[in-house]
């Protein structure tokens, strides 16, 4: 039974009413859209499609892709002008409104928030992405993260993390939350990826998740921070392609293992635990159901019914939506999804509405809203001060900072992602690190990559000998004071694990020059990357790519002003010999 005057919906007798005579009063069709929140990715506005999709597929909720603040505002607009009951329209906001739209703010990462220790930056994250979102329509933020970065492998919770330690964790989701609160706007709030994501290190965008922590250390750890969320208040989950074997085991004794499910088709996991043990009242949605980890479980056909029939309330995303939405009606139709399970599902659903406001009274937000907060002033001051107060020092064991740059040659290596486009033309970030070097008195000069060379000077063999040609040692010597390797790597759901990768065999960028120059290196993203340069004595994680971060790392680096992040003790890989 779905107890609508209790948390996290808090219904008045008129609103139960509203939620239950809307639900009387729908179609099948209309009862199976609300069980999906759908993507977009059509480029522009186009109001006769964004009409015939409601119409035709009647969804609960909406998320898109790749569209400026203006195009993302008059989108969601008509998406809700011609809904029947008005739809979620979500958005997932890590970092800040930037995540949302292009021109939003990056204000920080969740490893960056947890590095300058108070919960201030979480909470100045949440607050951004509710106001930044808010203005352009969004109702419903997939966040806060609240995965426990557990294995120093992981690279697809290694930012989105607040670290290591279950109770920073909870403290950082409860600040963004806050911020979310205080925004001004009514918006849902989602505690992700359960039962969690961090312990291993594979990625559930290519496999299935598993968390294999015994049941009495994930309580201690995972179930902390959900039960300490769900007795807040947390409106809604996402549950994860993760398997929690432990769990299914205690839950579910006779259990083969061939038979352990995801979390997202498991009900052990979803009612026993989360609605059960944890008492969680509100809305579950799947993760994304493109990924691997959901599809490599079962066939479609089946995976989407028995979501629904495991738990989840709402799926994420459609295949073909008219091919989905028939496996969902056959899975009713055949009784795996029986008339309670369908009923309890709309209740929370339109529950949830309820709350938010989205009924037949609901107004759109105004466009003088988006024009106050997208990317405003204040947000941008966010940054700067996440920057100035979490850009940590992990280690300088040479005892080479600070570093006075007057007179001072740099050689320059950036390395990055492998550009997986024809039309690369450089990173712009290099651009933004040589006028922040050459801003406080360096002389610098950049080691080429062989991306770079292809990219400038075509296919050609002769870019194998440019890279690959070190020089002699002692010129190298006496021509540069220092070596700067800043490393640039970011991404998911393309491979398990990403790690530093250099731009080619024995090529100029890699790290031989660290045994003949001061070198410092830098991450602008990940926090691991000590594994694959641990004799880099000097390392500094910044946290962005931003001119901000790049700014505030230079500034330290020269004693402009102090290190003051701490470092999560999972930057050193669990290796003796990334400390030295």
């Amino acid at each position: 039974m779905v107890e609508l005057k209790e948390k996290p919906f808090f219904l008045t007798d008129t609103q139960i009413k509203w939620v239950r005579d809307t639900i009387a009063g729908m179609t099948l069709d209309e009862k199976i859209g609300q069980l999906f929140t759908m993507m977009t990715y059509v480029p522009g506005v186009n109001e006769e499609s964004i009409k015939n999709t409601v119409e035709t597929f009647h969804q609960g909720g909406l998320r898109w892709q790749r569209k400026s603040s203006q195009e993302a505002y008059e989108q969601n607009r008509l998406y809700q002008k011609y809904s029947k009951i008005p739809i979620f329209v979500a958005a997932n906001c890590d970092t800040g409104g930037a995540e949302c739209v292009p021109n939003g703010t990056f204000v920080a990462t969740a490893a960056q928030a947890a590095a300058g220790g108070d919960p201030e930056t979480a909470y100045h994250i949440g607050l951004a992405s509710a106001r930044e979102a808010g203005s352009i329509g969004v109702n419903w933020l997939f966040n806060p993260v609240c995965d426990i970065y557990k294995n120093w492998r992981n690279t697809i919770v290694n930012t989105r993390s607040y670290g290591s330690d279950p109770d920073k964790v909870l403290e950082m989701c409860r600040a963004y939350i806050k911020g979310v609160r205080d925004s001004g706007f009514n918006i849902a709030v989602t505690a992700k990826h359960f039962p969690g994501d961090g312990t291993e290190e594979r990625d559930q965008h290519l496999v299935i998740g598993r968390n294999d922590l015994s049941a009495r250390e994930w309580e201690d750890t995972f179930g902390k921070v959900y039960r300490g969320l769900v007795d807040d208040g947390v409106e809604t989950v996402m549950v994860g392609h993760i398997t929690q074997r432990a769990l299914s085991k205690k839950y579910r004794p006779d259990l083969a293992d061939a038979d352990i499910k995801p979390a997202t088709l498991a009900p052990e996991l979803l009612q026993d635990v989360l609605r059960g043990e944890l008492g969680f009242n509100g809305v579950i949605i799947t993760d994304a159901t493109q990924m691997i980890g959901f599809n490599v479980a079962e066939p479609r056909k089946t995976a989407l019914p028995h979501a629904i029939a495991a738990g989840c309330d709402m799926l994420l995303f459609a295949n073909d939506p008219e091919e989905d939405m028939g496996y969902v009606r056959a899975g009713i139709e055949d009784g795996t999804i029986t008339p309670e399970r369908l009923q309890e599902a709309l209740e929370r659903i339109l529950g949830l509405k309820a709350k938010l406001g989205l009924t037949e009274s609901y107004e759109f937000p105004s466009p003088e809203l988006r024009e106050k907060y997208v990317g405003c002033e204040e947000h941008n001051k966010f940054r700067r001060e996440a920057a100035e107060k979490c850009t940590t020092l992990v280690k300088d064991t040479q005892h080479l900072l600070p570093i006075d740059p007057t007179g001072k040659r740099v050689f320059l290596i950036y390395a990055h992602n492998i550009p997986n486009s024809k039309g690369y033309t450089g990173d712009p970030v290099k651009n933004v690190l040589i006028e922040e070097l050459e801003r406080v008195g360096f002389t610098v000069d950049v080691c080429p990559t062989f991306y770079d060379l292809e990219a400038e000077n075509g296919v050609s063999f002769r870019n194998l000998l440019t890279i690959m040609d070190k020089g002699r040692r002692e010129d190298f010597k006496a021509r540069y004071d220092l070596a700067l390797l800043v490393l640039n790597f970011t991404g998911y759901s393309q491979t398990n694990e990403v790690r530093v990768t250099w731009s080619y065999d024995h090529s100029a960028d890699s790290p031989w020059y660290l045994a003949e120059v001061p070198t410092v290196a830098v991450s602008l993203n990940f926090t691991n990357h000590l594994i694959d340069v641990p004799e880099a004595r000097t390392f500094i994680n910044a946290y962005g790519s931003k001119r901000e971060n790049i700014r505030a790392f230079i500034e330290k680096m020269c004693g402009k002003s102090a290190f003051t992040g701490t470092p999560d003790d999972t930057v050193f890989c669990g290796r003796w010999e990334t400390r030295l």
